[in-house]
């Protein structure tokens, strides 16, 4: 019984030296899919779920989605550095990161690199440029959307002054034509193609289109260490190449990601005044 006792307590004691090893926290990913389109918050986080085990198999840890569907709240989350990862539709509010310093750009989402504002008038409007609006009344979508971020930096552009142009929001994209088709506005601005080819297959014309901005940011926060952030963005970027990978990016709807090009995002920083 002594001997027994002892060789417990010498198991005790060697156990007691050996430190516990906590499971590694979860990682937060928050997703913000912008404030002019209809989705619910059931809806987004169906999507987006699978991307999440995808990264999580990936990185040997959990990854928790949270939404965060309003821009300041998102905005204030990230400031604190209280996300990990971020999918943010609304590329001003990731470029204001990224130009902090707090997050870095991993991935730009794959057919959303080109996203241009296009100004639509009726069909018997006379407007060729950005000239021609000077007086009018010009409807944009959610003041602090992309979309109206991007016609404020056309009209800075152009050296318009704030009484130039009189600019009235709406909330969503697809409410931009009845303005226009009722007289509440001269000029619409939008940057929903299905909008546009509503708008032009009723016989209305775009008479002028932005610059192209990518629009989808995948970002992570300086804080995930250097090789996290190369295995999640190696993650994002090979989801094309394998059938599961297909899968997830079925589920969120889009085609894949591609590697972001910093003198762009630089660009788009500086052309959005943020």
């Amino acid at each position: 019984m002594k001997l027994h006792t002892l060789k417990l307590s010498c198991v005790g004691a060697l156990l007691a030296l050996v430190p516990l090893v906590a499971p590694a926290a979860d990682l937060v990913f928050s997703v913000t899919e912008g404030v002019t389109y209809q989705a619910t918050p059931k809806e987004i986080r169906d999507k987006f779920e699978p991307l999440a085990q995808a990264l999580g198999s990936a990185l040997k840890r959990n990854v928790r989605v949270v939404l965060v569907p309003k821009y300041n709240e998102v905005r204030a989350g990230l400031a604190k550095q209280e996300y990990d990862l971020a999918f943010i539709h609304p590329a001003h509010v990731a470029l204001a990161e990224v130009k902090a310093g707090r997050y870095k750009t991993l991935a730009w989402t794959a057919g959303y690199t080109e996203y241009t504002v296009s100004l639509m008038v009726k069909a018997t409007d006379t407007a060729k440029g950005i000239a021609d609006i000077k007086g009018r009344k010009l409807v944009t979508p959610d003041p602090d959307s992309i979309t109206a971020w991007m016609v404020r930096a056309m009209l800075r552009a152009s050296k318009f002054g704030p009484d130039d142009v009189k600019i009235v929001t709406t909330r969503y994209q697809d409410a931009v034509p009845f303005y226009l088709e009722h007289g509440f506005a001269d000029v619409g601005a939008t940057a929903a193609n299905t909008v546009v080819k509503e708008w032009t297959d009723k016989g209305g014309k775009v008479f002028l289109k932005s610059r192209p901005v990518p629009i989808k940011y995948f970002i992570a926060s300086t804080k995930v260490p250097a090789d996290e952030q190369e295995r999640i963005q190696h993650a994002l970027l090979s989801l094309a190449q394998t059938e599961p990978g297909r899968q997830v990016l079925g589920a969120i709807g889009y085609k894949g990601f591609i590697p972001p090009d910093p003198a762009v995002d630089a660009s788009a920083i500086d052309w959005l005044g943020l």
